[in-house]
């Protein structure tokens, strides 16, 4: 929650008594559960080889950015959002780069989610990794009773899956996500009622939820370094220094006053997908290309969903960073993929107007269970595509040659910017002299499932493993070889019966 600025609603008054609260009486658990290293992790567990070296899920060109690192690169100092160069630099020779593989993380989730719903009816799920929750069991429970509810849970989690997690507990949101974090990685953290203002007090403001780099500079510029600094202030302090929402929000959280409920989150509003390129774009036939494969990623998601879109958006990011998004809104809510496509065909504009761009993205919003069936669909598309060819100077809309970039999750939806750090990544180029490119998942009818490590000379090395395997062999191809093609990056979870009965 780092940088958050919205005010909190921690709830309780001004002059609340100092402490955690209490839930008719009995003590209140909240649970906080976030999946260690997860992306690095997923990729460790289907590619074993993976395991122990420092991993670097991130764009694969010069653009790049980390979405998820081993622990082995986090002791290099590599983390989330570092520019994949910067990283790379950071580990030397042993560092291994990975295309992100949005689908493989989704069903991951999906299963992990699966096993925490079984046990849990509320859940509040933040990302694609983290959630809070709210057993009704551990209502009463001592502290013991709770290190055993979670160590319970994440030891069934991490049999069933391979995956590791970590948890932490208190009375509140706060010091269960504050927990967790010091449970990582692999372990629980339960903090007890009667040593929450000991734990909390000593910690940096800056561990204090909602207070980012600008709050946490504002506060050691008065001399606030620590939790206990702030809970000490009195509250007109708080209020000249801080604001009277925001601030008392966080003074009430540092006093260890957080009653916040765990809630599931509301129902997604719009559903997007966005493409970061590592080269920039400069003619409109590419920008149709890189808008087909937006427009085709955001409609799985509202396939997925089972509303219709009233409203599209197109979103460029241009060479100079600049960000410009246009929207048309239809009279009806459809997911026809065609209709909606040449939509925002009328609206994308091209370099020739924009100059270079390096980001396209397409969302669909003002979603509607009841969706229109249209008499005469390929009317209006055909309007569409007749619009966008006159406002694009005859260049044609309709079906993209190739799509780049990465897949959208198959009927997972799950919020979270970390996911989408995920998805916006630069495609991975392909190997010198082939057209595989690097971590690819590929088939071989011998030898099964595996994933490019390397090629050159006419030939291509591939390392034949899932997470069923164990470390597997190397073995080299002709790049030519009609025998080894593409693969469902699915499959290297070896979880044929679950993906099945699940997502098919």
């Amino acid at each position: 929650m780092e940088g958050q600025t919205a005010p909190i609603r921690v709830g309780p008054p001004a002059d609340a008594t100092l402490g955690a609260t209490r839930l008719e009486g009995m003590q209140r658990w909240v649970i906080h559960i976030d999946m260690d290293a997860f992306f690095a992790s997923v990729e460790q567990l289907t590619r074993p080889t993976l395991r122990g070296r420092p991993v670097i899920v991130g764009g694969m060109n010069g653009r790049g950015v980390v979405a998820g690192a081993s622990y082995e690169a986090r002791k290099f100092g590599v983390s989330s959002a570092m520019p994949t160069y910067r990283a790379l630099q950071l580990i030397g020779f042993g560092a291994v780069q990975i295309q992100p593989r949005k689908a493989v993380y989704s069903a991951a989730s999906k299963r992990v989610f699966e096993l925490i719903h079984q046990r849990v009816d509320l859940v509040e799920q933040l990302s694609i990794d983290e959630a809070f929750m709210e057993p009704a069991e551990l209502i009463g429970a001592t502290a013991a009773e709770v290190k055993d509810w979670a160590d319970n849970l994440r030891a069934e989690i991490k049999d069933i899956t391979g995956l590791p997690s970590s948890i932490g507990a208190g009375s509140g949101k706060q010091f269960a996500k504050i927990g967790s974090g010091q449970a990582k990685p692999d372990g629980s953290k339960i903090i007890p009622v009667d040593e929450e203002l000991e734990f909390l007090h000593p910690l940096p403001v800056g561990k204090l939820w909602g207070v980012g780099p600008v709050t946490a500079s504002k506060l050691q510029a008065i001399g606030v370094t620590t939790i206990g600094d702030l809970a000490n202030m009195s509250e007109r302090e708080v209020k000249i220094s801080l604001g009277g929402t925001l601030g008392m929000d966080l003074w009430h959280l540092a006093r260890g006053i957080d009653e916040r409920p765990v809630a599931p989150r509301a129902e997604a509003k719009s559903h997007s997908a966005e493409q970061t390129f590592a080269k920039d774009l400069t003619t409109a036939a590419e920008v149709d290309e890189a808008l087909g494969w937006a427009a085709e990623s955001a409609h799985k998601r509202l396939l997925a969903d089972g509303r219709g879109a009233r409203t599209v958006t197109v979103k460029l990011k241009m060479a100079d960073f600049r960000t410009e998004t246009r929207s048309a809104t239809l009279s009806y809510a459809t997911d026809d993929a065609e209709t909606l496509r040449a939509v925002a065909g009328t609206i994308v504009r091209y370099p020739a107007e924009t100059g270079p761009v390096r980001l396209v993205g397409v969302g669909y919003s003002g979603l509607e269970t009841a969706r229109q069936d249209v008499l005469f669909p390929e009317l209006d598309r055909a309007a569409q595509r007749q619009v966008a060819a006159s406002a694009s100077g005859g260049v044609s809309m309709e079906e993209p040659t190739m799509v780049t970039g990465i897949p959208g999750a198959d009927g997972v939806v799950v919020p979270g910017a970390v996911e989408d750090a995920a998805a916006e990544q630069p495609s991975a180029p392909e190997l010198p002299g082939s057209h595989w490119r690097a971590t690819q998942d590929v088939f071989h009818p011998d030898f099964g499932h595996g994933w490019i490590q390397g090629s050159g000379h006419g030939v291509v090395s591939v390392r034949f493993e899932t997470r069923a395997t164990g470390p597997g062999k190397t073995r080299t191809f002709p790049a030519d070889d009609s025998q080894l093609v593409p693969a469902d990056p699915l499959d290297s979870l070896a979880w044929q019966d679950w993906l099945a009965e699940t997502l098919h």
